[in-house]
């Protein structure tokens, strides 16, 4: 199919393009594009008016907030650079990897970390590598600067009248990864796990085994203090209700279960052994 008929501008700023989103209804945001334009082409959306912001240099680039405490990862950055960041690959490796996982090169190169956290209706890696690291994102509207936990963003669309600005992530050092099964197809998750150890815990996020990208804090409690051994794992997952896990393209409930919990207990003894280093 070819694209509908709707506008196009690129502003020169990020001021601009929240007034353009703000004052045009249907309005839409064209960033990598990955998502929204074959969207477009399929008829799954329509959009009035496209706004791009590819060359808004602001939403750019990985640094550290002024605290060292946190990273923060342009919206704009892609998901290449983010897998190669430097910066990334030390603090927040279950991002990196999570990003390495993500389509192929020509995807990776276009599209976007912002895309990737907002794309709806698809279960894409870097949402429950955000959750796992305990992320914020970065929205900017019309009444200003807000942040919202990427678990919130991952329930609920993102507001319409807000451009994602940048993903704030907890720098934590190595003790972190990400495992998935991808779709041949597709190289959409089948079943991805990101999980990141922390004093008080392991922190667990899965997608694509189930309906949206969810922490699974069952199984958090279950594994406080380890052992990451891949029973002690398994039998964590078993204890979850198989209803969380929804079937589809071949598989059932009880494979995606069994499975999220071989791919996570593959994650916490990588993040483990990487701690030891």
């Amino acid at each position: 199919m070819i694209l509908t008929e709707f506008d196009y501008v690129r502003p020169a700023d990020l001021d601009e393009a929240l007034a353009l989103l703000a004052g045009t209804r249907g309005a839409r945001i064209l960033a990598g594009g990955q998502s929204l334009l074959p969207d477009l082409r399929s008829g799954a959306d329509r959009a009035a008016l496209l706004v791009d912001i590819r060359r808004l240099a602001e939403l750019r680039a990985v640094t550290r907030t002024p605290d060292g405490t946190r990273l923060r990862i342009g919206a704009l950055t892609t998901l290449a650079e983010l897998a190669t960041d430097p910066l990334v690959l030390a603090e927040a490796p279950e991002l990196a990897a999570a990003a390495r996982a993500n389509g192929d090169p020509q995807v990776r190169n276009l599209g976007t970390v912002g895309g990737n956290l907002v794309a709806a209706g698809r279960a894409t890696d870097l949402p429950v590598a955000a959750m796992a690291a305990d992320a914020v994102v970065e929205l900017a509207g019309p009444g200003g600067r807000t942040t919202l936990a990427a678990e919130e963003l991952a329930a609920g669309p993102a507001p319409a009248d807000a451009v994602l600005t940048a993903l704030l992530v907890p720098a934590a050092g190595p003790a972190a990864a990400f495992e998935k099964t991808a779709d041949r197809a597709t190289r959409y998750p089948v079943c991805a796990t990101a999980v990141r150890i922390t004093p008080g815990g392991p922190r667990i996020a899965v997608t694509g085994a189930t309906s949206r990208p969810l922490r699974l804090r069952g199984v958090e409690d279950r594994l406080r203090g380890g052992p990451y051994r891949t029973e002690a794992v398994l039998a964590a997952f078993r204890a979850e209700p198989r209803e969380l896990f929804v079937p589809g393209r071949g598989t059932s409930a009880e494979y995606l279960g069994h499975l999220v919990g071989v791919l996570t207990a593959r994650a916490l003894q990588r993040a483990e052994q990487a701690l030891a280093r």
